[in-house]
């Protein structure tokens, strides 16, 4: 397996196909808006929404460089990408068709490299971009763990899972 095919493997296993922890879809199966939106009482902890808001806007930053429509970086704090606008159910629907058009969007491109593509490094960058991958693979498998935690919190993921 090459460089490419392993960033690949990861990128389908942190998303949609299940390997060591449940991917990042099935952590979102048949969540509604308001139990997206939901807090624990207690500790300040990021919804599933604030989470997702999170992880789409450093994936659509990747997509955008790797598409060369970003030219700057937004003016913005970690903590700014957190945001929600709405709780609604229309803005909880725009937020996972983000989300899978960005991820598969990333997915169509690395699926397109050859060996020397995993090293090129973009402006002002210091790491690969087969690097920044590898790197949003891990972050997408953080917050992956944070949500099913939230799941658990709010008793809509089984305290149990079958991995057979």
């Amino acid at each position: 397996m090459n460089k490419i095919e392993l960033l690949l493997h990861g990128w389908d296993s942190c998303y949609e196909n299940e390997d060591w922890y449940p991917p990042l879809t099935d952590a979102l199966q048949g969540l509604t808006a308001e139990q997206a939106n939901w807090r624990p009482e207690g500790e300040y902890v990021n919804t599933i929404a604030e989470n997702l808001n999170h992880l789409i806007f450093y994936k659509e930053r990747l997509l955008y460089r790797m598409t060369g429509q970003e030219s700057e970086y937004p003016d913005m704090t970690n903590d700014d990408t957190f945001v929600v606008a709405s709780t609604s159910n229309e803005t909880w629907e725009t937020t996972l068709t983000r989300l899978q058009a960005v991820h598969q969007g990333i997915r169509d491109r690395i699926a397109q490299w050859v060996e020397h593509d995993f090293e090129h490094v973009y402006p002002n960058r210091s790491q690969s971009v087969g690097r920044w991958v590898n790197s949003l693979i891990m972050h997408d498998a953080y917050h992956t763990g944070q949500i099913m935690f939230i799941r658990k919190l709010q008793g809509s993921w089984p305290s149990r899972r079958s991995f057979e």
